[in-house]
């Protein structure tokens, strides 16, 4: 293995590969993420990576910081913290919002409600429904891979997903006023948003799923044309079968069985390989899952909004049970 050179000294503070270093007092390899991340990327070509299109990028995905407003509902702990590596091989698909999104594109609009800017989404936004399932934490890290996959610090992350019985909130049968499984995190310094939330269910003719809409600010969410990508996170089947095993989750097993990553109408294209979550923890104390997330305000987004109806239509997937 090759020595890294020493930094060079130069009348602005030491430099390595032409860049100033994030801190002066500390070698090459303690400046951080933002740092390394440049490393990476001025070596591309060294690397072999160009034919990646964007090519590849290693995020150092540190436990994620609260950065919403505080819930009486305490925060479930895994029994271990995320992957201390991520990688993001290029753009996140651009995938529907589907059918039930609450962001005002088909009817209901969840993102005008003040407290939606909050990172525990187990419980409506006035208290007066909570949603019960396995505990998990959803992370995300976004990208700015139009800046040179530097963490995209700043922009608002919209989550939403079904609940253990595979409802929707403001859509199912008697949840028209409920809020729950619905929020939304400002990104901070590394790019990373978190949620705590319970696991979503099964429902017939999809794989299990979160979704989410990336916003430039916390002041764009109020309108969903202002998204710069939307997109779903697939979470492993092997986390899938250990939690649908419990009575809390009926049916969601006879629904897992009966489909694949791969048969998909979402996640098909690739097998969600660029959309499958790193997953710690277990079905007894919750789960983490984290997903990288690169965003490319360079090209221009292909999907979001909402079809009419309540099938999904192609790309949508799927018809949740009403209560």
């Amino acid at each position: 293995m090759s020595r890294i050179p020493e930094p060079i000294p130069t009348p602005d503070g030491p430099t390595y590969e032409g860049r100033l270093l994030d801190r002066a007092d500390e070698e090459v390899v303690d400046q951080g993420v933002v740092f390394d991340i440049g490393t990476l990327l001025s070596r591309r070509g060294v690397l072999g990576l160009a034919g990646l299109g964007l090519g590849a990028v290693v995020l150092a995905a540190c436990a994620p910081a609260a950065s919403g407003g505080a819930s009486s509902t305490p925060t479930p702990t895994p029994t271990s913290t995320p992957d201390a590596a991520a990688v993001v091989t290029g753009e996140i698909p651009d995938e529907t919002a589907g059918p039930y999104p609450g962001d005002g594109s088909n009817g209901p609009d969840v993102l005008e409600d003040s407290g939606i800017v909050r990172r525990d989404i187990r419980s409506s936004i006035d208290g007066a429904a909570t949603a019960d399932g396995v505990p998990i934490t959803i992370v995300f890290q976004v990208v700015d891979l139009a800046n040179g996959g530097v963490p995209f610090a700043g922009v608002a992350v919209y989550a939403w997903h079904c609940t253990a019985q595979g409802e929707y909130s403001l859509y199912s049968s008697g949840l028209e006023d409920v809020t729950y499984l619905r929020g939304v995190q400002v990104a901070d310094a590394d790019g990373r948003v978190s949620f705590t939330s319970i696991f979503p269910g099964c429902y017939a003719g999809r794989w299990p799923h979160i979704h989410f809409e990336v916003f430039p600010d916390a002041a764009s969410i109020t309108d969903a044309a202002n998204a710069i990508a939307t997109s779903q996170l697939a979470l492993p089947e092997a986390a899938c079968s250990a939690v649908y095993a419990q009575s809390a989750y009926a049916g969601s097993a006879q629904n897992l069985a009966q489909v694949t990553l791969a048969g998909d109408n979402v996640f098909g294209d690739d097998a969600g390989a660029s959309q499958l979550a790193t997953l710690s923890g277990d079905a007894t104390s919750g789960y983490t899952a984290t997903l990288v997330v690169g965003v490319d305000t360079t090209t221009a987004p292909a999907a979001g909004g909402a079809p009419g109806g309540g099938d999904g239509g192609p790309g949508g997937g799927g018809q949740p049970p009403s209560s």
